[in-house]
C-alpha cells in the first residue's frame, strides 16, 4: 500500500500501469487485486482522471490519434478515452504547431512532404493536416493585416 501511495503521489497511473509496477512486490495476485480495488474505492487511483490528465498535459503537442493510441497502451477503456479527448481540438493544435515549426507555406513538393510528415508523426488525422496546409493561406493574410 505504501509503495502504491508513493507512486500515485507523483502522478496519476492507470490501473494497468499501477498493476505492472506493483506486481513484483505483491505476495499474490489476489492481494494485488484487492489493493487495486481499495485504491479505486478511495478514489486514489482513477483511469478517468489519469486519461484526462494525460490528454491535458500532452494535448498541446500531439493529435488525438497519437493520444488515443498512448491511452490505449496504458490500458484505459475506449469510452474513457473518448470522454478525455472530447475537448481536444486537433485543428487548432495542429495550426499552432505548424506555425511554430514552419510558419511559411511549402515552396516545393519536398517541403510539403516534410510538413505533412511532421504533422502525421504528431498524430493528426489526414483531414486536419489538409485543412492546416490549405488554411495556411488564410492565416498568412491575417498575419499581414496585424
Amino acid at each position: 500500500m505504501a509503495r502504491a501511495v508513493d507512486l500515485l503521489s507523483r502522478r496519476d497511473y492507470s490501473r494497468r500501469e499501477l498493476e505492472q509496477r506493483l506486481r513484483p512486490h505483491a505476495e499474490s495476485e489476489e492481494q494485488l487485486s484487492a489493493l487495486l480495488e481499495q485504491l479505486a474505492e478511495r478514489c486514489w487511483q482513477s483511469d478517468q482522471r489519469c486519461a484526462e490528465q494525460f490528454a491535458l498535459s500532452k494535448g498541446r503537442q500531439y493529435g488525438s490519434l497519437r493520444l488515443r493510441h498512448a491511452l490505449r497502451e496504458k490500458g484505459i477503456a475506449s469510452d474513457t478515452i473518448d470522454s478525455a479527448l472530447a475537448q481536444q481540438n486537433d485543428l487548432q493544435t495542429a495550426r499552432a504547431l505548424w506555425r511554430r515549426k514552419f510558419g511559411a507555406l511549402p515552396l516545393s513538393p519536398q517541403e510539403k512532404a516534410r510538413q505533412l510528415r511532421f504533422l502525421m508523426a504528431r498524430g493528426f488525422p489526414s483531414e486536419v493536416i489538409r485543412q492546416v496546409l490549405a488554411g495556411a493561406l488564410d492565416d498568412m493574410d491575417s498575419w499581414t493585416e496585424d
